[in-house]
């Protein structure tokens, strides 16, 4: 078990120790990088006392991060004025791979199943079952199917990005897994992730999962990655870039491409290394971004691990990472007024309108806007035919920004379809999506001085009248609600990890039961992390009768733990190698 900085982490088997860099006693300096939904986060770090000299924070640019990283560390090298070539190693951490596995934008991947197993399904383009497969001993249970398997690739060919193998009791015999993908590779020269490289536990189906999710990931981190390379060159900086995985430790840009799934939960993962740099106890870290709420539990001083491995949307994993919980509420999650005046926060994140620049004031767009609360505009960079059907594209660039509905009724297409080019537009990031926020409530009731009023207080003023509240009352009721929100992700968190899924029910309908009350306490303190900590923490803190911390630059915390995470390393005193996983 190594210790960096309080997050305990496990090599896995064969894995061995990488010095790539002289030690750190011979480079003053190190750069931490955060790209998170909503901004991208650079801090400059002495690498002898931990020191942070400089800090940096631009918005996230989601159709190219490495744009948001050239600007954050342009904006940093000008603060520090630091020599560039006394900086000797760069940490990354980054929510692409989590993202794409929400958004739906990895790669296509169809998964070989070998071997008699129960059949189940994973999100992916296809799974396909062969005969094959091992006993416990190591022997075969039967041949491997390779005719099946040459057959199924010629049809498969045109439809997938990647493939992923796994096959019954590989961890002992992995000669299947490994026949297979030398057929594959002779057939389509295609990326192949076999299981037993993944996960040498045993579970077939979170094997085969885990190998998918490499697969999936693998060309999008290798082009994210070639992108930062190009940042780096253009800055003059030469150190080693690592980027952080999921349980903290940094890895080798071609490692994190080889095992892009890794990367899931790195973002969180620097946030339990800040925290648990910060303070050597027991207590919660909270991390409030604009897109997500993160929570992750330090019990002396060491984060605690996911038991069974990552788990992401949809995919249960053998990936080692923290253990954490995430929500879709920030400050910038979208603000919707159901009917019956309920309130919903995210978990879709928009721009918030005071700082969305130009939007259309024509009266008819924000009474439509009451109804379906988000305004779309088409990205200027999209070319005319980005869009599979070109009438949408040509009446948002005649409109402008619009709601869906009246999009629909523009272009003379049912909502649905219009739902669904959106979905594909938003997946290439052609569309922008705005609506009101909980950071345009804080802007309103004067609590943050960021952005431009004028179109928030529009919106406000629709939103409210409709819930029967004036401005002020709609703005202070969208915090609580966030307060609600964020007070109940922590509750659910630490319920579900001590008592199990038993209690979902009471914590999802105890809240609106006409006759029980129950109220939950939390015992440990809170350490607050993200720009928006600050604006939602104290109340939530107050509410569940504990404290809240706000340590020295909690705002950049991931970009400070991204750096953290190529320091300490007992094996190599003064140096830090990054190690492979």
């Amino acid at each position: 078990m190594v210790k960096a900085f309080g997050l305990g982490y496990s090599r896995g088997a064969g894995c061995e120790k990488q010095h790539l860099f002289p030690p750190l006693l011979m480079k003053r300096y190190l750069i931490g990088i955060d790209t998170g939904g909503t901004c991208t986060d650079a801090v400059c770090m002495e690498a002898d006392s931990g020191s942070i000299l400089a800090t940096a924070k631009v918005p996230t640019t989601h159709h190219r991060l490495a744009d948001g990283i050239n600007r954050a560390l342009s904006r940093l090298l000008h603060q520090a004025t630091i020599k560039t070539e006394q900086v000797g190693g760069i940490g990354l951490s980054t929510t692409l791979a989590t993202n794409s596995v929400v958004e739906q934008k990895g790669a296509k991947v169809a998964v070989f199943i070998i071997g008699y197993v129960k059949h189940f399904s994973l999100p992916v383009t296809a799974l396909v079952y062969l005969k094959g497969g091992h006993k416990m001993d190591g022997s075969e249970e039967e041949p491997l199917e390779l005719e099946s398997l040459v057959t199924s690739l010629e049809q498969l060919r045109p439809e997938v990005d990647a493939y992923a193998v796994c096959s019954a009791l590989s961890t002992i015999n992995p000669t299947h897994e490994l026949v297979a993908e030398k057929a594959i590779s002779l057939i389509d020269p295609k990326p192949v992730f076999c299981s037993h490289r993944a996960s040498g536990q045993t579970g077939l189906k979170e094997r085969a999962a885990t190998a998918a999710l490499h697969a999936t990931l693998m060309p999008l981190m290798s082009t994210f990655i070639d992108s930062v390379g190009q940042v780096l060159r253009d800055q003059d900086l030469s150190a080693p870039l690592a980027i952080i995985t999921g349980n903290g430790s940094p890895v080798r840009p071609d490692d994190a491409i080889q095992r892009s799934g890794a990367t899931v939960a790195s973002g969180p993962a620097c946030t339990a290394l800040f925290g648990a740099h910060h303070r050597p106890d027991t207590f919660l870290v909270v991390d409030v971004g604009g897109t997500t709420t993160d929570v992750v539990l330090v019990e002396d001083g060491i984060a605690t691990q996911a038991r069974e491995g990552c788990t992401i949307g949809s995919w249960q994993t053998h990936l080692p990472s923290i253990d954490l919980h995430t929500g879709g509420i920030g400050g910038d999650s979208l603000v919707t007024l159901h009917r019956g005046g309920t309130v919903r926060v995210g978990p879709q994140r928009v721009i918030p309108l005071c700082l969305a620049g130009s939007l259309p004031s024509e009266p008819e767009v924000w009474t439509a806007f009451v109804t379906d609360n988000r305004l779309v505009r088409l990205r200027s960079t999209v070319p005319a035919a980005a869009d599979p059907d070109d009438t949408l594209t040509a009446v948002l660039r005649e409109r402008g920004a619009c709601t869906p509905q009246q999009l629909a009724t523009a272009a003379g297409m049912s909502a649905l379809v219009v739902d669904q080019q959106l979905e594909r537009l938003a997946q290439v990031h052609g569309v922008e999506w705005y609506g009101f926020t909980p950071t345009d409530a804080l802007h309103l009731l004067g609590r943050a001085d960021f952005g431009t009023a004028e179109l928030a207080a529009t919106a406000a003023d629709r939103l409210g009248a409709a819930s029967g509240r004036s401005r002020e009352a709609w703005c202070r009721h969208v915090v609580s609600c966030t307060e609600q929100t964020i007070q109940s992700l922590i509750v659910d968190y630490l319920a579900r990890r001590y008592w199990g899924d038993a209690i979902t029910p009471l914590l999802a309908n105890h809240p609106a039961h006409p006759f029980l009350s129950l109220s939950f306490g939390l015992n440990i303190p809170i350490l607050g992390l993200g720009a928006a900590s600050r604006f939602f923490l104290p109340a939530v803190a107050r509410s569940l009768g504990t404290t809240v911390e706000f340590p020295r630059f909690f705002e950049v915390g991931n970009a400070v733990g991204a750096a953290l995470s190529l320091l300490d390393r007992p094996e190599q005193p003064g140096g830090s190698p990054y190690a492979t996983s």
